[in-house]
């Protein structure tokens, strides 16, 4: 986690900064009840032509209500919905420049790849040679030319899933709403295919809209991803903005892994503080510019791959640190956890590359350890 992707390359410009540019999608105030059950609570949202935009939420929280929403499978019961200008939001599915790949792809198992991708042009009344064309054109982007012939059973799962997008794609859509699209995947094939995928949706230009719980997953992929909670957004922001700069402990915690300190500020200059945190038995410096007076509480939030773990104390005074004692650790190839108990039986996550190639345990069980970071690192919330 927290290792950013470059995405999207029509979006250097990130249109969501800059107050003239025209949103391409915009949810205004949309709200969606089901009797007294709220599942969408008075949500904005300003998506731009060619993002890929991931809508990020555990399950319940109201994410495929709204895509189904922008879908036309559902009505809200207030608010609004426009696409290119256009309000949609009492216009019927068969209407709406949208498409939409299912969970379960939703592919006709009596019918052939090509017969599967060709069926949405059929039923419109494209004429043959022009399905003929763009069939086999959209084969090819997905990687499944010389395919056309075959039935979903004697495909992988990948396969299908292609399959699926072409299927969607090959109408032309100005926007492709794709609901949990790689969580039947095994996680080899699934990393792939999100390379696959974002490299598709640059290629077309379309605009992208996922739903999805897979935190990973909305970090490789998006322009820009919307943290949805109990039916309304609590943060909106790129991947990498989300992740080192969470608006609220319930953020910070979603995303990734991290270490949460309960403290309060006994000091203040300028931008600095420093807070006492008793788990820590120690004073801890942090950057932030919220207006915090001193004897405020706050959370500190430190990553584990921010932290450094060392059997040497360290001797940089610009750096925070701790004593503490190895209590558990893991092997991940890649890298290493390990769980530090500090002498408050506060646990501290650290996550550690394997950089040296060796079947050697360079830390062990009950090996005492200085665990060190960046006072910068540190993210003041209040939230």
């Amino acid at each position: 986690m927290g290792n950013q992707t470059a995405t999207n390359k029509q979006l250097t410009e990130q249109p969501w900064l800059d107050s003239t540019a025209q949103p391409f999608i915009v949810i205004e105030n949309v709200s969606k009840h089901f009797g007294d059950f709220v599942a969408v609570n008075n949500v904005n949202l300003n998506i731009y032509k060619g993002e890929l935009f991931s809508i990020l939420g555990a399950s319940g929280c109201g994410k495929t209500t709204l895509l189904r929403m922008l879908a036309g499978f559902e009505t809200p019961t207030s608010g609004r919905i426009l696409i290119d200008g256009i309000d949609v939001t009492d216009v019927p599915p068969y209407w709406r420049p949208v498409n939409m790949m299912f969970q379960s792809y939703a592919i006709f198992p009596h019918m052939t790849v090509f017969e599967n991708v060709a069926y949405g042009l059929r039923k419109e009344g494209v004429q043959p040679a022009e399905i003929e064309k763009r069939v086999a054109d959209m084969l090819e982007l997905v990687q499944l030319g010389g395919y056309g012939k075959r039935k979903p059973t004697q495909l992988s799962g990948g396969e299908r899933q292609r399959v699926a997008l072409a299927r969607a794609l090959v109408k032309r859509p100005k926007v492709l709403l794709l609901d949990e699209p790689l969580a039947a995947l095994d996680k080899k094939l699934r990393e792939h295919t999100q390379f696959e995928l974002m490299n598709i949706q640059d290629e077309l230009g379309i605009t992208f809209v996922v739903v999805t719980h897979d935190q990973e997953e909305a970090m490789i992929l998006s322009s820009r991803i919307a943290v949805m909670k109990q039916g309304g957004f609590i943060q909106v922001g790129m991947p990498k903005e989300v992740y080192e700069y969470p608006g609220s402990r319930y953020v910070a915690d979603f995303i990734g892994t991290v270490n949460l300190l309960e403290a309060k500020i006994e000091s203040k200059d300028g931008d600095q503080i420093v807070a006492a945190a008793p788990e820590m038995a120690n004073h801890v410096r942090a950057y932030t510019d919220l207006q915090l007076e001193v004897g405020d509480s706050v959370c500190i939030a430190i990553r584990p791959e921010k932290i450094y773990i060392s059997q040497n104390e360290p001797d940089n005074d610009d750096d925070d640190r701790v004593a503490g004692v190895i209590e558990d650790f893991g092997y991940f190839g890649n890298l290493s956890l390990y769980r530090v108990r500090l002498e408050s039986g506060r646990i501290i996550q650290v996550s550690a590359q394997n950089r040296r190639r060796s079947v050697e345990r360079f830390l062990e069980w009950d090996d005492k350890v200085f665990l060190s970071w960046r006072v910068r690192s540190a993210v003041v919330l209040t939230a």
